[in-house]
Formats: structure tokens, sequence, C-alpha cells
């Protein structure tokens, strides 16, 4: 079978040039070989004309092209200056067309950053677009409302958490991607190399030589549209161009940060994908929509690979997916009493659960069975408020797994994670683990490789109960946890994370980086998972609530320092102030981006609708033609291949969606050695992404001397190079933080918080205290210390002092080795020490007293007598040195029955 690589995009540098009448849109691949030319008609006052001819030219082809339309666009033969064809704009992508109540706006993308590398596909962070109004001046017809839907336009800061890859799909989780990538390709839906395909594009090193040409099948797959934030930008252009020239983007949230465990790099990266159905602000979008999307819905993936191999199908690379959204039912808050917690109330009544089972519905398509619901709103209020959430939540889930096979019912988890916090007895996060670890074992997660030969040599009792799917090449994640909080920032952030650290320590233990599936609180590699899990938790809450994160993760362990009390206030007021007065332009602005509303002049404004409701609910705009079954609620085929999701499953349906090329091995389009190194520019090491991103052993590692390296060890606060309670400079406040975290209440024991954990054993507890202790530092006492501190280094156990506890006490003999050791050690730094104006050798007699300790004659610190080598030692070696010379002796009998004795034994 044919290799199988996904397409790297042909556009990837754009060049805009400018004539009265057209715009010409020239773009190339990185190295520039290839390039295509776009013409877009600028004599059209409304409508859209795009012309793109498919066909691919050469750098000298598009320099002859440039000139010809430069000299014919000029008012007079011969004429010099900008009335021919003048370069407008440089940039990376086309984010789409938009129309309001004039002509035509193109949207280009100016500036962007690389923030991800995923088996050398690089992600780019948008950082400056560029809006340019199409019609010319001369045929554009005016409008009074046109400049006040542009600044509500451009009220979408697009420089803002918007990526897009030209190689990967973001759209899709990297389980989906890579099984893509093993699914055969039958020859009838394979697209032939294009006919404009020169000699020297296919060139084949073995073609000479009779050897049949190496082909690959480059597969460009159909994004996710729910995840695609200007499918609708790009509508009017899909059909007509090159798919080269379309570029999807998403919106929500890329990090990555490197993890050197002594020197291996493991790349952790972390997507979040916000959803572009029913998106909008806090206040303003509750619950769910008639279709089952709902409001601040999120998709959390967490990548784990080796950066040491790069490729795909060589390398080895691991995923957990997760979900949050708002509980998809009818839902709203009167916002118009100005209250900090406005009345939650039920929009709609909903007895068959119909919304739900949209929602649900979708969730089985893409993610499979078991699907898990994390409810963490309140259960007990005095005055009703979250818990009719929950109740109406919790019946609709009854009334849809009556109709569901038990095996792929949906598990619902209540939990009042506020109350929980408030008990003195109780540990937040301790409660979360033990979730986190159910959840875990039940969905699995996915690898792309079989099981290394560290769990047959380290085995451990959890890895046998993993859930998922095991194939050939790996494990498969199915189902999904679903968690939920009122606004699905601040609980739902720190239950992610959770769960996100439960998966990460399964993930490095099926990589072989850790030798049991269990990671400890404070040690580098969960510092920088909290790290990005918190910037991820920020970028999200800003997005839709209109502020950073209020309870963090060191909120919930008690460990953050006194000043943060301030700052939640003030993360409080500015997500008050934002909800109250700045959320309905955010809205208007997300409404007229995704195109849900479309300006027209035979509508009224946007800005005069009393509620965009109608313009989310699509059956209220029209009568549905049919009514789906309240009992049967799942689509067609979904459930004939649980717990595998439908949309991974390699059906007729599936197999529409991806487009099949037929290249050459070493064919630009899918040479992701070319497009991630690019051999063809020079540059400098220091740049590269790898060097810049956030690494473990550089941002967390401690800078003393002496301390373990390994990412894995538990550190005190002030052991690490980054203070686990944030970045600060000024001194004193890092010490008042250590004070802080220092005097902090010890968590309750395991019999207060719970009798049946299924993870905190005995033998856990010991082994993580094992851990703690061992990365405890030993610090020798000088000479110049007092005799009290020596005294307290004395009595230190052997266990604080080791890490274990010896068994029975040391032989007199090695205790006479020891204290001679000691002593030669002692008198040379005493040496070192004196004044050199002394008699040197007057020294040497008073305090060193030279006693041999080994069978050497002559053995100090200053000189030692090499060891006797027999002859019979010393013929071998110099055997040795002669055969890597190439002087080989001849063999003897004996070494010839050897030989055989070996290869009888090794292979027969």
């Amino acid at each position: 079978m044919p290799l199988t690589a996904f397409v790297v995009s042909g556009v990837q540098k754009l060049v805009l040039y400018e004539t009265r009448a057209r715009y010409f849109l020239v773009g190339s691949n990185n190295a520039q070989t290839k390039h295509r030319v776009l013409k877009i008609d600028r004599t059209e006052p409304r409508d859209l004309v795009v012309i793109d001819d498919k066909h691919v030219y050469s750098q000298q082809e598009v320099r002859e092209l440039l000139g010809r339309l430069d000299l014919g666009n000029r008012t007079k033969i011969g004429q010099k200056g900008s009335s021919g064809l003048s370069r407008a704009v440089s940039a990376f992508g086309i984010v789409g067309f938009v129309r309001f109540l004039e002509g035509y706006y193109i949207i280009l993308i100016t500036k962007r950053r690389k923030v991800a590398d995923i088996g050398g596909h690089s992600i780019y962070k948008i950082e400056d677009t560029n809006m340019i109004y199409i019609p010319n001046d001369s045929v554009r017809v005016t409008h009074p409302d046109e400049a006040r839907y542009l600044r509500m336009f451009q009220n979408v800061d697009l420089s803002s958490n918007f990526y897009f890859s030209y190689s990967y799909d973001l759209s899709h989780s990297l389980q989906y991607n890579l099984t893509l990538l093993r699914i055969p390709c039958e020859p009838a839906e394979v697209e032939e190399l294009h006919s404009s395909c020169s000699k020297q594009d296919s060139f084949d090193i073995f073609e000479d030589e009779g050897l049949p040409t190496q082909v690959v099948h480059g597969l460009k797959n159909e994004p996710y549209a729910k995840y695609v934030w200007n499918s609708r930008l790009l509508e009017k252009i899909k059909d007509t161009v090159h798919p080269d020239w379309l570029m999807y983007i998403i919106h929500g949230f890329c990090g990555q940060s490197k993890l050197l465990i002594y020197g291996r790099p493991v790349y952790v990266t972390l997507i979040a994908r916000r959803s572009s159905r029913f998106a909008g602000t806090r206040f303003l979008k509750r619950g769910s929509n008639c279709e089952g999307d709902v409001a601040n819905e999120v998709e959390t993936e967490q990548i784990i690979h080796d950066a040491s191999v790069m490729s795909f199908t060589a390398g080895s690379y691991s995923s957990y997916v997760q979900v949050r959204g708002s509980v998809p039912l009818y839902w709203s808050q009167d916002i118009s009493t100005m209250m900090p917690k406005p009345p939650i109330r039920l929009d709609q009544a909903d007895p068959y659960a119909h919304v739900a089972a949209l929602h649900f519905d979708q969730m089985l398509q893409r993610f499979g069975s078991p699907i898990i619901i994390l409810n963490l709103v309140k259960k007990r209020e005095k005055r009703k408020h979250e818990k009719i959430l929950s109740e109406e939540l919790y019946r609709a889930i009854i009334n849809l797994n009556q109709f569901l096979s038990p095996e792929h019912c949906i598990d619902y988890i209540a939990w009042d994670m506020a109350r929980y916090t408030k008990s003195k007895l109780c540990n937040v996060l301790d409660r979360l683990g033990m979730i986190a670890e159910n959840v875990v074992k039940r969905t699995g997660f996915y690898i792309n490789r079989s099981d290394f030969h560290c769990h047959t040599l380290r085995p451990d009792e959890r890895w046998g109960d993993l859930g998922g799917l095991v194939i050939a090449h790996g494990r498969l994640q199915t189902g999904v946890l679903r968690t939920n909080c009122v606004d699905c920032l601040d609980r739902t952030n720190t239950a992610q994370f959770m769960v996100g650290k439960c998966a990460l320590a399964y993930q490095l233990y099926a990589l072989g980086m850790i030798d049991k599936p269990k990671l400890q609180f404070d040690t580098d590699c969960v510092r920088l998972f909290e790290e990005l899990y918190e910037d991820h938790g920020d970028t999200l809450s800003l997005q839709y609530g209109g502020s950073q994160l209020v309870h963090r993760v060191k909120t919930y362990r008690k460990i953050a320092p006194w000043t943060q009390h301030s700052k939640d206030i003030m993360q409080t007021l500015s997500r008050y102030y934002s909800n109250a007065f700045s959320d309905a332009d955010r809205q208007d602005a997300i409404n007229l981006f995704l195109q849900v509303y479309q300006p027209s002049e035979s509508k009224p404004h946007l800005w005069e609708l009393p509620t965009d409701f109608y313009l989310h609910q699509s059956n209220t705009m029209a009568l549905p033609q049919e009514r789906r079954s309240y009992t049967y609620w799942w689509s067609d085929g979904v459930l004939s291949y649980l717990p595998l999701p439908y949309d991974e499953v390699p059906c007729e349906k599936n197999k529409k969606k991806v487009l099949v090329k037929r290249v050459n091995r070493y064919d630009e389009s899918t040479d992701m050695y070319t497009e991630f190194f690019k051999p063809y520019e020079l540059s400098s090491f220091d740049d590269t992404f790898c060097i810049a991103m956030t690494n473990s052993a550089r941002e967390f590692m401690p800078k003393s001397v002496g301390l373990d390296p390994s990412p894995f060890t538990v550190r005190k606060p002030e052991e690490t190079g980054k203070s686990v309670l944030g970045n600060k400079s000024n001194k004193e406040e890092a010490v008042l933080q250590r004070k802080t975290a220092a005097s902090a209440p010890p968590p309750p024991s395991e019999e207060q918080i719970s009798s049946s954990s299924e993870d905190d054993s005995e033998e856990d507890r010991e082994d993580d205290a094992t851990a703690s202790q061992r990365s405890t530092p030993i610090k020798l006492a000088e000479s110049g210390d007092n005799v009290r501190t020596q005294e307290e280094h004395q009595q230190q156990p052997a266990r604080e002092t080791y890490g274990l506890n010896l068994s029975a006490l040391p032989r007199d003999e090695d205790l006479l080795i020891y204290q001679r050791f000691a002593h030669l050690g002692q008198n040379q730094h005493k040496v070192e020490r004196r004044d050199q104006s002394t008699d040197l050798q007057k020294t040497l007699e008073n305090v060193i007293s030279l006693v041999p300790v080994s069978s050497f004659d002559g053995d100090s610190i200053y000189e030692m007598m090499p060891p006797r080598v027999d002859l019979e030692s010393r013929n071998v070696f110099e055997n040795h040195i002669h055969a890597g010379q190439g002087l080989i002796r001849p063999l003897c009998r004996e070494d010839l029955l050897l030989y055989r004795e070996y290869i009888k034994n090794r292979y027969m």
C-alpha cells in the first residue's frame, strides 16, 4: 500500500497587486517555486467576481506576467510611474470576503507568529490583518451606515487567539487526523497528478534504473465546520478557486512547552477549539439553541509527543480530549436587573429532552461512547439558583438513557464543588483526582504506538484496567468527559486541569517516560502543565466572560498568597463591568463576523434588533420539514459502530470528505522535511521556535548544583527556577510568598476525606513521601559553621538524609574506611584555606596524617600508583587495539569452537 501524507498548502505567501480595474493576488509556496494567480474584479460595485485559472506558474512566468500587466495598464506607452501595476500589500493567507451595505472587502493576514509544532506541521497565530475594500472609488456607491458596520466587524480582534496551519487540520483531533492516514485509499478515489506538472516537478532519481516510481497519496480533509470561524467568509469563493487558496482558522487557545527529561525533549501541546455555533458572551449566550449547539462550547486537546522523532509514522504521539459547554437546556439569565448573579430561568419546557438529545447525538458522532458528564453546579442553596439546572439536566439524561443500551449509556456525575471547597476537612483536588482517575480509565486515551517494553519491565496494575479501544498500532480514546458549571470558567478549568494531569501521567507512562502512571504536585512537569492550563483558562475566560480566571488551581490548593485576594476582587469587578457595558457590542460583532446576521437594506439594522434570539434559532424562521423521533434520538449508523465515533469510521460517507491526490514521493506538496527545515533559506539556530518555547529545564528546574534534574522530582517552592506562586520581580514579595506557602494549613488526612479511595492506597502514599524526601537537598556544613548546626545534621534520621531506612548498621571495617576517606577530604580543604605564606611542609605534618586505605603503595589526593596488569590481560588489550587497526591475528582452533558454540546457541 502506498504511503499517505497530508498535503501542504501551495499558497503560503501572498502579494496583492492592484490596477484600476483589477486586483491580482499572487500566491506561492514557501520556497517560491510554484505560484498561482487570483484575479479580482474592481469594476463591480456590489458583486464579488473572482477568477482562478487553476494554472501553476514558475517564478519566471510570474515575473513575465506581472511585467506585461504593468506595461498594459499604463496610460501611455513607455510611461513610468504609479499608473500601471502597483504592489499593495504582502500577506500570509486569506481570512475571507465580507460585504455589508456597499461592496466587498478582502481580509488578509499580514503578520503571523509560530506558536506550536506537531510532527513538523507548524501552527501559527494571527498577529495582524488588513481589510481592503475591493471596488474602485469610481464605481463605489456609498451608504451612511457602512462605516458603523465596518467598526462593528473590526471589534472582533483577529489578532487575539485565532490560529491556522498550512498542512495540519486544526478543526479535528490528532486521533482523527492520524486515523485518517491509516485508511486505505481505493484506486477509483485517487486523483492523478495534475497535467500542468512539468517533467522537472515529477522527477524521479530511479527512473533511469528501471525501478518503479515511489508514490504517495496526499490527503486533504474537509474541516469540521463547527470549529471553523471563517467558513461563511469563504463561501463565495469555495467552489470557484483551487483548495490551496482556502485557509480555515480556529478560535480558542494554542500553547506548547518543552519538557526535558534528562535532555530528551517531549512537547506538551494544548489546543482549545471554540465552537462557532451559538457563540457569544457570558450572560447573552446561555444554554442551547434549537439545533443542540450550546454556549461556550470548547474542545480541549492535550498532545504529548517525543520531539526527537518528527514523523507521524515513525514518531510517538499521544492525545487526550475533553469538552466543556453550557448545560444543554433552554435557559437564560435576565441581565436587565443589573445584579451580579441574575436569576436563572427555564425559557421553554422540554419534557422529552429534545435539545439535549440533539447535543448528545453530536457528541456520540464525534467522540463515541461513553459520554461522561461532570456537573459541578451547586446542589444545596437557600434560594434555588443553580440547582434548577441540575434537576432539569438529571431528568433529561434519565429520559435519554432509557432508550440506549446499558454499555453506551450517558454517565452522570454531580458534585457540588463550591460546597466541598468551603469544608475544612475536605481536599477538593484529592476528590477531583479520584474522579479523574475513574474517567481516564473509562475513556482511555490515544497513542499511535503499541505497548512499549517498559510496560513489561515495570508493570502497573492500573494499566490493565485502562479503557478505550486497543488496536494493532496503539490505542484509541472512545468517549469523552464533558465538564460544566454555570459559566464553565473557573470550576470547570480546575476540574479539566486535574483530569488532564491524570491523563498526562498515563500518556507519559505509555511513552516510556515514567515508571508508574502517577504525577505529583510541585514537580517541574506538573508546574509546566499547570502554567499551560492557567493560560488556557485565562484566555477562554476573557473570550466568554470578559476577565481572567478568578479562582485558580492555587486557590483550591489553598497555597495562593494573600495578594491574590485583591487580584480576584479586581477580576470580579472587571467581569461585572464587561458583562454590564461591553458584552452587547461584542455579541453584535460576533454575530456579524460569523455571518449569523447579514446586513441588507430590506432588513432592520443589527443594532435595532431587540434580541438576537431569532438569529440563532433556525426553527423560528421556518417550520421543520420532519420531526426527529423522541425514542430513536440518535442519527442513523451511530449506534452500530459504538464505542467507536462514527466520524472516524472508514464508511462511504466519511470517505467522500477526503480528497486524495496521487503524487511523487519527493513532491513539494507532501514533503514535510523541506516544509519544516527550509533548506533553501538561511536561518539562525537561536531564532528557531524550538529554542524560544517554554522549557522545563530553563524555566522551572532549580539552578542549584546537586539537585536531581528530573522533572518528576517533588521540589519545595524555594528550590524551583520559577516560583510556584508566580513570577515576581520584587525580592521581598518572593520571600513573603514563600512564607505564605509555608504557613498554609496542612491537608487533611486520608481518613478524614474518604476511606474508600481507590488511587490513594498506603503503598502510593509511601512512594509519594519517598519521592518528596528524595528531592530534599543535603547542605554540607563548612568549617566556619557553629557546633549546633553540625549537631542538627548528625541527628537527622537516615530516611530523611538518604531517602531509605538502613536495614542494619554498617560493618566496623566499612566504617573505618569511610572515616579515613572523610578525614582525607577534610584535611584537603584545610590545606587549601591556609595562608600561602606559611611553611607548607610544616602544615602538612601537623594537619594531614596520610595512612594508606587501599592495596596501592601510594595512596593520597596527590599521587596514586597505577595498578599492575598481568600479561594475559595485556595481550587481550593489544589484540583489541590491533583489530581496530585492521591487524587481525589468525584464528586458532579454540576461537573457531567458541564461535560455533555462539552461533549454535544464538540462532539454532
